[in-house]
This record gives C-alpha cells, sequence and structure tokens, in this order.
C-alpha cells in the first residue's frame, strides 16, 4: 500500500464505518439497566492520573438521540476477537438494534 494512501486512511479515519448497538430492543423497548453502555465499555476502560475513567476508542458509550448506545471501531475484532464475539452475541441475545455509522458520530443529550 503507498505511504500516502495509509496516511490518507489514518487523518481521515471518517471513511471508516463505526458498528452502534442501541440501547433500544427490536420490539422498540428500552434496554435495562441504564447504565449498560458504561458497564460494556468499561471492560476496555482505564483510570488516568485524573482519577477519571478513560474509554478505549475501540469501545466506548455515546449518547445518540437520547439513546445509550456503545460505539465499536472494526478493529476491535482483530484486537480482542473474544470480546468482539461477546459483545456482539450479547447484543444479538437481547435483541439490540446493531448498526453501521461514520464514525464522527456526534453526542447528543
Amino acid at each position: 500500500m503507498p505511504t500516502t494512501t495509509l496516511i490518507r486512511q489514518i487523518t481521515h479515519p471518517s471513511t471508516v464505518k463505526k458498528i452502534i448497538i442501541e440501547g433500544i430492543t427490536e420490539s422498540g423497548r428500552k434496554f435495562r439497566p441504564s447504565d449498560w453502555a458504561e458497564r460494556m465499555s468499561g471492560s476496555l476502560s482505564t483510570f488516568g492520573r485524573d482519577h477519571r475513567i478513560h474509554y478505549s476508542p475501540l469501545l466506548h458509550p455515546k449518547t445518540i438521540n437520547g439513546i445509550k448506545c456503545i460505539i465499536i471501531d472494526p478493529q476491535l475484532e482483530e484486537v480482542a476477537p473474544e470480546t468482539y464475539s461477546y459483545i456482539m452475541s450479547w447484543a444479538a441475545n437481547n435483541e439490540l438494534k446493531i448498526s453501521e455509522m461514520d464514525e464522527d458520530v456526534q453526542s447528543t443529550g
């Protein structure tokens, strides 16, 4: 792969699709518990020197249109295949909505 293509992919990550798991079931019910996204994202989080939780860019919670979601970078499947498989199976078993979206999804209240 030419260096310019690689640099373009790194500097223009919006071409990468992220996996979105919404806290809404296929039947339209709100998923409980309400902190499910933070709990799931906590599996790859760390605590910083500022004594705050820092979520991984590969797996993090986000609120989109008032709905709690988790955002999964597809690279998670390569980096931590067991974690990726567990999350995707868990979402399917709980009948949560799963979709793809451009990386730069904005958080909303």
